[in-house]
């Protein structure tokens, strides 16, 4: 379609939020992607030719049947908090922002059902009204939706207890499918493998049912010390020890805790930092375990000032390197599993090799009930060959990496990707949804 004709069908849908002014289009067809120089220099100029908020489902569906009828590639977005490109047209056309489905739609029992646009911060904040939190959410979670977490998260704080989102943390999701009458289909179990971490590239996601944990009071606390090994050790004991409740246990070493400027006061020089959340009434139990590989809890936040203002999780997971950006303009990172088994001999593997060009960053997680040391690893960046050989290098010591500096699936991507491709071509005949993120 012409550009004047696109624009004429995108108003003639008879929906209130139709965005086809320039500053929208340009703010509303980005994401975080700039983390990545790589995909910064790829998507910078990548554009919508329009912008839709639906507010109903049966305003998505008029959407996507039209789209269909005229060929336009759809792209769907949350709240854009993804770094990877996921909401980045790459041919243009229509950016579906769903933001504005926004409601709770019900309580259960431990669960509840929500449209995809409702933020993960506003639903925390009310399921602890009734007693009730969540599992697992990423550190963008004030901002970021439930849909957009579903559609392009895998873990995040909570992690360490409940697992990614692979592991039972969504229950079931309301699909639409990308066809000449668009299907709605209610999906569950295992058949949720083929929309988790899809870049709404297999169907539209506009309503999820996501479990929920009992509400726990969260003590916050940092624990110091002089050797970064010292504080893997620490950390990975704390881990495994099921006595003691934990939603968060992230070791970084130094230089990265300087980079947490709203905490400097209270960061100790040239120590190694492990950021905890732990229930109310462990933090004894935390001080012996940490005198006992020689580390000293250095900062606590006590459990009546949870969220009252900016708290250690601000600091964790992807935040890291939010802080190191606005301290050094030429870092990025990786996403990178370290072997249980070994992850002793490949951090020494990665510190003789890289030294301070690769500064390390750990996630303590479950993952199929497994505690696992994942990382994000800080990268002080000079040429994408560089960036290149890095990985190269992980991989060859058998430290997994997700790529973040490409927006494809097939290349970077979580997920069980024989599952999505199928479901791709069954969902989406003209692969309109969201074009070039999957083969």
């Amino acid at each position: 379609m012409a550009i004047e004709a696109e624009k004429a069908f995108m108003l003639g849908l008879g929906i209130n939020r139709v965005l086809l002014d320039s500053g929208s289009r340009e703010k509303l067809s980005k994401d975080y992607y700039w983390y990545s120089p790589v995909l910064e220099k790829k998507l910078h100029d990548k554009l919508a030719d329009g912008i839709i908020q639906p507010e109903t489902d049966e305003e998505v569906v008029k959407v996507l049947e039209i789209a269909y009828a005229h060929q336009m590639p759809v792209t769907v977005r949350g709240a854009g908090t993804g770094n990877y490109g996921q909401a980045v047209p790459l041919n243009g056309g229509i950016v579906l922002d769903l933001s504005r489905l926004d409601r709770i739609v019900e309580w259960g029992e431990g669960w509840a059902r929500v449209q995809c646009g409702v933020k993960l911060g506003v639903l925390e904040r009310e399921a602890r009204v009734r007693d009730r939190e969540l599992r697992i959410y990423p550190s963008t979670y004030m901002k970021a939706t439930v849909g957009g977490f579903v559609c392009g998260g895998s873990g995040g704080i909570g992690s360490i207890t409940w697992g990614d989102l692979w592991d039972g943390n969504v229950l079931e999701a309301t699909v639409y499918t990308m066809e000449e009458q668009p299907k709605k289909m209610i999906v569950s179990g295992d058949e949720l493998h083929a929309y988790i971490h899809n870049y709404g590239t297999t169907g539209i996601l506009t309503e999820l049912v996501i479990p929920l944990a009992p509400k726990t009071e969260w003590t916050q606390s940092i624990v110091f010390f002089d050797d970064f090994m010292k504080s893997m050790e620490f950390s990975y004991t704390l881990s495994l020890d099921d006595s003691i409740r934990k939603r968060l246990v992230s070791p970084h070493e130094w230089p990265i805790p300087s980079f947490f400027r709203p905490i400097k006061k209270s960061i100790r020089q040239n120590q190694a930092a492990v950021l905890l959340e732990t229930a109310e009434g462990t933090l004894p139990k935390v001080t012996e375990l940490a005198r006992s590989f020689g580390g000293e809890v250095g900062y606590s936040i006590p459990s009546e000032k949870y969220r009252s203002g900016i708290g250690l999780s601000d600091f964790g997971w992807n935040h890291t390197t939010l802080w190191a950006l606005k301290c050094e303009n030429n870092v990025t990172y990786l996403q990178a599993g370290f072997s249980l088994e070994h992850f002793r001999e490949q951090i020494k593997l990665v510190k003789d090799t890289f030294q301070d060009e690769v500064l390390l960053h750990f996630e303590w997680m479950r993952s199929r009930g497994k505690v696992s040391p994942a990382s994000l690893p800080i990268i002080r960046y000079t040429t994408e060959e560089r960036l290149n050989e890095i990985i190269d290098f992980f991989n060859k010591h058998d430290i997994f990496v997700a790529n973040p500096h490409t927006y494809s699936l097939d290349s970077g991507g979580r997920g069980i990707l024989p599952l999505m491709k199928q479901r791709k071509l069954e969902n989406d005949p003209l692969r309109l949804l969201n074009p070039g993120k999957i083969d």
